[in-house]
């Protein structure tokens, strides 16, 4: 290849995250920068971006000439193959060209995906899921991701717009999602679920550990699990919930999928994904048949906050085939 070094990101809500790959695919360079240094216009976020890869590239050593690629995911809806991202819930993009300023800056390839889909490819790749051929992802965070490898191929559905796992409906008289549909499993698990869950409980005069990390949005993870290790008892029922209603989606992936695994990632497993798993495995096999389940694995995610950048430089490799 023309260049030794691959460039991935991570592209969030609240910060882009970036890692340089070496040729044997080992990160020898990181950034972090949070997405609010960048202000909240589409210019803004672009500059950003092209500033974190120019300081990595400034930082690390490396000669612009040796770059390979530069790819990233990001949340919302991607044309993967035009590099433009069509719908972001949390970023200002839409019908957005990210792949010409980028391409034009840096002079090399330039490919964006959906985070989750990102994140399922990596574990796919280099991480839980490696050997498997058909994977069920679901990353429960601030919303509910999800992904699919299929016959050993990312599947993205008719203009990328599939594998919206988070937005199966399981409750249609259930609480509003951000979608605008009700009862979606993102609405029930997700942390804004959860939140807003407990915030209804404190609303009637229960007290909970919780109530000013949820007051004013979503909690932080690594809250949740301080809760849980305390067992505090609105957190309980509200992780109790969530993974009732995961569960239950979790069947139906099984059923229609048959998947070799199903993987659990994003931030609240990473914090909490023991506790997670051991409800969810408790209930799902009362959601599915028991001759597809005997064929399927559950497990966690393995690469924590490095799935969405090892499933960039994956990305890199299945778009040059």
């Amino acid at each position: 290849m023309a260049g030794k070094y691959n460039i991935c990101l991570d592209i969030g809500g609240t910060k882009v995250l970036g890692a340089i790959f070496d040729e044997e695919k080992k990160i020898i360079y990181r950034l972090k920068k949070k997405t609010k240094e960048g202000g909240d216009s589409k210019e803004n976020i672009e500059e950003l971006i092209i500033s974190v890869v120019a300081e990595m590239i400034e930082e690390s050593g490396i000669k612009k000439k040796d770059i390979h690629a530069i790819s990233a995911g990001a949340p919302g809806v991607i044309d993967s193959a035009d590099g433009i991202v069509l719908f972001s819930p949390n970023l200002p993009w839409r019908d957005y060209d990210i792949k010409t300023p980028i391409e034009k800056k840096f002079d090399v390839p330039f490919f964006i995906g959906n985070d989750v889909n990102v994140g399922v490819l990596g574990e796919y790749k280099y991480g839980i899921a490696r050997g498997y051929h058909n994977v069920v992802g679901i990353f429960p965070g601030t919303g509910m991701g999800g992904g699919l490898i299929l016959d050993d191929k990312l599947y993205t559905g008719h203009k990328f717009k599939g594998a919206e796992l988070g937005h199966i409906v399981l409750e249609p008289e259930g609480p509003l999602c951000g979608c605008g549909q009700r009862g979606c499993l993102e609405a029930l698990s997700s942390k804004q679920g959860m939140s807003a869950y407990i915030r209804e409980q404190v609303a009637r005069g229960r007290e909970s550990m919780m109530a000013d990390a949820v007051k004013d949005g979503v909690f932080k993870s690594k809250q949740l699990k301080k809760a849980l290790a305390a067992k505090d008892p609105v957190t309980v029922e509200a992780v109790n919930r969530a993974c009732h209603y995961l569960a239950i989606a979790t069947g139906s992936m099984i059923n229609i999928f048959s998947p070799d695994i199903v993987v659990y990632g994003g931030g609240v497993i990473e914090a909490c994904g023991d506790i997670f798993l051991k409800k969810i495995l408790k209930e799902v096999d009362r959601y599915c048949m028991p001759s597809i389940r005997s064929t399927v694995e559950i497990k966690c995610a393995e690469l924590g906050d490095d799935s969405n950048i090892y499933g960039a430089l994956a990305m890199i490799e299945d778009m040059e085939k």
